[in-house]
């Protein structure tokens, strides 16, 4: 039964760390769908006459790649499965361009934090050392607020049951350990039991994202920090890409040495693929500047 081999291919993935909440509520529907149908199994004309029930094209095609995922895994298992053609729509996903922060804009940032009301309460602390620590490792800020004081060790900082549900280790710079220390001593004067790194001055409950995402943009505003007229504004995430640039921008020249760094970046920052990691390249003007001019120097140095 078609229902009976989405659950089996949901628990296999989220095995694998895969949440896929979206595709569940989707295979559901499809299963529903199908079964109105009398397809026990997948059937190619089935899953297209649903996924044409999407609103837009867009939506059409993440429904029929949703299927398409599950039919390859059902397939394998039993042949009966037919797996749906790709390209049925035409869609093709864009990334939304990351806004870069400087280094004058990111000091500004954590000074406006440090100006945050009440003055004399966590709150200026925590969020100037969310946000510096966010600047300074990559972190994505889900991990960030899924810290707690336990994870803080000599080496660095214990990020667990990431994205992925992979754990890894972020070493810190002298910098950023230090303001984690100073951040500690007002952390321990919030009474409440919870473990956290990250707290709201009220009641010492965990930090959520959407107060953390709110505050940032307050913050932005009163930093003067603000994207050009046709970019979308500046997310916390984009702290993330800043700093995948900014060491993609000091990479060696070598070929080997280029490799061994862009590797090396995609282990700290918990990248899935390496792929992830190669599309921060193309998605910066000046990253793409200095690929252009760096193959013009050498395809000059060879015609010489």
């Amino acid at each position: 039964m078609l229902s009976e081999a989405i659950d089996t291919y949901l628990k296999v993935r989220r095995t694998l760390g895969f949440k896929l909440f979206t595709a569940q509520g989707y295979l559901v529907s499809y299963a529903r769908f199908a079964a109105k149908a009398g397809d026990v199994h997948m059937r190619t004309t089935t899953a297209i006459r649903w996924a044409k029930l999407g609103q837009s094209e867009a939506s059409r095609a993440v429904r029929l790649n949703v299927l398409i995922r599950f039919a390859r895994f059902a397939h394998a298992e039993e042949r009966l499965h037919e797996v749906p053609p790709n390209h049925v729509f035409c869609h093709r996903r864009i990334r939304r361009h990351p806004y870069i922060f400087s280094d004058a804009e990111i000091v500004r940032i954590l000074e406006q934090a440090q100006r945050l009301n009440p003055p004399d309460s966590l709150r200026p602390q925590t969020y100037s050392t969310l946000f510096g620590l966010l600047a300074a490792t990559g972190m994505r800020i889900s991990e960030a607020l899924a810290l707690r004081i336990s994870d803080i060790t000599p080496d660095g900082l214990i990020v667990r049951q990431a994205k992925f549900r992979k754990s890894r280790l972020v070493c810190l710079h002298d910098s950023v350990a230090s303001a984690i220390g100073q951040y500690l001593v007002h952390r321990t004067k919030v009474v409440g039991a919870d473990e956290h790194l990250f707290v709201s001055h009220r009641g010492g409950h965990p930090l959520g994202y959407a107060i953390a995402a709110e505050t940032f943009q307050a913050v932005l505003a009163a930093a003067g920090v603000n994207a050009p007229p046709d970019r979308p504004r500046p997310r916390l995430h984009d702290l993330r890409h800043s700093f995948a640039v900014r060491a993609l921008q000091t990479c060696p020249e070598s070929r080997d040495r280029v490799a061994q760094h862009t590797l090396a970046l995609t282990t700290y920052m918990g990248h899935a693929h390496v792929s992830d990691t190669y599309w921060y390249l193309d998605s910066t003007p000046q990253l793409t500047s200095d690929i252009a001019s760096a193959c013009e120097a050498y395809l000059q140095g060879g015609a010489s």
